[in-house]
């Protein structure tokens, strides 16, 4: 019996470099590849890294070019979103759009059964037969959040070893086989723009006339001052505001239309509900009014108790039993049913 092949998406760093070589160890025909994503990224020290790796392990490796999805489904998308006023999270549209489903289409082309990344999430399938994205070993390194667009068809394609290891585990085995990676320090921003200068990107690749100054208004409409553009500014924002106000005040809401940046005090920052769209079920398949999950507004968000509503345009209202703070159109909620991700959408 052949054995099944599995193609891992090989970042450079020391989690997919790990994951390459236990998929190897346990009797998979591994293949690496690199995804090269953005034209702009100085990426080419993280491609030797994974193709020495490569090397090291002793499987075929790829250089994968994915700059056109990346740009039309990422960059163009995070780009659009913040003229709009809102605050995407681009690594869940990499992670749906590129990392599967790109890298699943190419891992076909090569005769590879399933895809394989370095995520610290496991996949479960659950007695109503559907797949979902599960908490890893260790909760400090959750990537479920980020993955909760996943579809059915790629998860039952992929394999995620990394869940079942902390992170010292994994720098662990990589420093015992030798990985040049085993020290490598995790990524902490968005790849694309690593000097975190969002605003001066978005006006590089914009393809329209970015909105520039506007009021700083309260939610009366009162004028308070002057804004430099609506990119700059995010939900529970303090810092940067240059408003000579005698206290701190924090960004409430941004109003596209009217190109005006809400001031409030920070209690006006939490808030208990919230409608999102664009839902994706993962671990159920729909939800009943009333049904309570514990959701996420956003990565590092511990998460709260919930109760669920069905909205028109099959929305959902999410009600929190205690109000959170800066809770952010653009941003996601990702609902858990215990550790899986029974859901999520977008907040509208």
């Amino acid at each position: 019996m052949s054995r099944k092949k599995v193609l891992v998406g090989m970042s450079g760093g020391v989690d997919s470099s790990a994951a390459a070589w236990i998929l190897k160890e346990q009797g998979y025909d591994v293949i690496g590849a690199h995804m090269q994503l953005w034209q702009e990224q100085k990426n080419a020290s993280s491609s030797e890294d994974a193709k020495r790796v490569a090397e090291e392990i002793g499987i075929p490796f790829y250089v994968l070019k994915f700059e056109t999805e990346f740009k039309q489904k990422v960059v163009d998308y995070f780009v659009g979103e913040y003229i709009c006023g809102r605050t995407p999270n681009p690594c869940i549209a990499c992670n749906r759009f590129v990392k599967w489903e790109a890298l699943l289409q190419r891992g076909r082309e090569l005769g590879a059964d399933y895809i394989a990344t370095g995520h610290y999430a496991r996949i479960q399938k659950r007695e109503n037969g559907r797949y979902a994205v599960t908490a890893s070993k260790t909760a400090v390194k959750d990537q479920t959040y980020a993955l909760y667009r996943l579809t059915q068809e790629q998860l039952a394609h992929t394999i995620m070893p990394i869940g079942e290891y902390t992170k010292e585990e994994v720098r662990s085995i990589a420093a015992k086989i030798g990985l040049k990676t085993a020290d490598k320090p995790d990524s902490q921003e968005i790849c694309f723009i690593p000097d975190h200068d969002y605003a001066g990107f978005i006006l590089r690749q914009a393809k329209e006339k970015v909105p520039e100054h506007g009021n700083f208004v309260t939610a009366d409409g009162e004028i308070l001052g002057r804004h430099k553009g609506i990119i700059h500014y995010t939900i529970g924002q303090r810092k940067g505001l240059n408003l000579a106000m005698g206290r701190p005040v924090f960004v409430t809401e941004i109003r596209r239309a009217e190109n005006e940046v809400v001031i409030g005090e920070a209690e006006d920052v939490f808030t208990k509900e919230f409608v999102a769209g664009n839902i994706n079920f993962m671990g159920i398949e729909k939800i009943e009014d009333g049904m309570r999950f514990r959701t996420k507004i956003r990565y590092a968000h511990g998460g709260a108790m919930a109760t669920l509503y069905k909205e028109k345009d099959k929305n959902i209202r999410f009600v929190f039993d205690e109000k959170q703070r800066a809770i952010t159109s653009g941003q996601s909620a990702v609902f858990y049913d215990g550790d899986c991700v029974a859901g999520g959408g977008v907040i509208l």
